[in-house]
């Protein structure tokens, strides 16, 4: 690879400190590396919330992501129309997708540079929200789509059903659909199973369920899940939202829902070490 672009979170490296520093290595070895103004859209005028694909230059190879597993999420949303293969460095703290540790940057740097990597290609799910039977929005996520309760503190009662078919219904603080690489995120926390992130599937998982046969549902890519805002006590109106990668978020009332599928589009990550995903969960979660 030989052109390059840097987007950095902007409050895990203030000064720029270490991005200049990988600009500069990087053009003292001759390549062209670009660093991302810091600029961010004002919602519902713009399709970025950070970076804005447009004005990355054509030439570039690889973006270059420092932060965190979140900084690399909101790349990855960003950018998903350029289809550049990302490579995250991790100034945050777990760090399962941003695998590139501040001790090892150069090490990586010289790699890139010298073609020694592979690249993995990441699923990624499309929500549709529906009111009244029509769509209202609808957007994409690399980890998962959260539906779950404002307003009062009380359970709601989701209707989940898979390829139009009723599955269960089940009372409470709200769902996860997930990826596989959004397994480790939302999903562990809420006692979801871990699932290797280079495969194919759609994770199901309730988030405080009041009931003691509620578990995780794993399915295929290719199956359909719609999850809809049930009745309320008394039938009144109950309120929720649905929350793309945590970045986005639609507001839900009852008898709205949305519809979760496999996306065309895939984030492709720029892959280093060849550390097995096992001994990756092993360090990362100290067991």
């Amino acid at each position: 690879m030989n052109s390059f672009y840097i987007i950095t979170n902007h409050q895990k490296d203030e000064k720029l400190e270490v991005t200049r520093q990988i600009q500069n290595y990087l053009e003292k070895h001759g390549k062209t590396c670009y660093i991302q103004c810091e600029a961010k859209s004002a919602i519902g005028e713009a399709d970025y919330k950070f970076t804005n694909a447009a004005e990355i230059p054509e030439d570039v190879e690889c973006v270059l992501v420092l932060g965190g597993d979140g900084t690399l999420i909101q790349a990855a949303r960003d950018t998903m129309k350029r289809n550049i293969p990302l490579l995250g460095f991790n100034f945050g703290t777990l760090g399962f997708l941003a695998e590139i540790e501040k001790e090892n940057l150069y090490t990586a740097l010289d790699k890139i540079m010298n073609d020694e990597y592979y690249l993995e290609s990441r699923m990624m799910l499309n929500g549709t929200v529906y009111k009244d039977g029509k769509v209202e929005e609808s957007d994409i996520a690399l980890n998962d789509i959260v539906l779950n309760r404002s307003g009062a503190l009380r359970t709601i009662n989701y209707e989940i059903y898979v390829n139009d078919e009723f599955l269960y219904s089940c009372p409470a603080d709200g769902i996860i659909i997930s990826t596989p690489t959004g397994s480790t995120g939302y999903n562990l926390s809420a006692r979801g199973p871990i699932v290797s992130p280079g495969s194919s599937m759609i994770l199901i998982t309730p988030i405080c369920p009041h009931s003691l046969t509620s578990s995780s549902i794993v399915l295929s890519a290719d199956d359909k899940v719609a999850v809809k805002m049930g009745p309320g006590r008394r039938n009144a109106n109950e309120e929720a939202m649905v929350t793309f990668d945590g970045a986005y978020s639609v507001n839900l009332i009852t008898g709205d829902y949305v519809e979760i599928t496999q996306a065309k589009e895939t984030t492709r990550l720029v892959k280093i070490s060849k550390k097995s995903f096992v001994e990756t969960v092993r360090k990362k979660m100290q067991v």
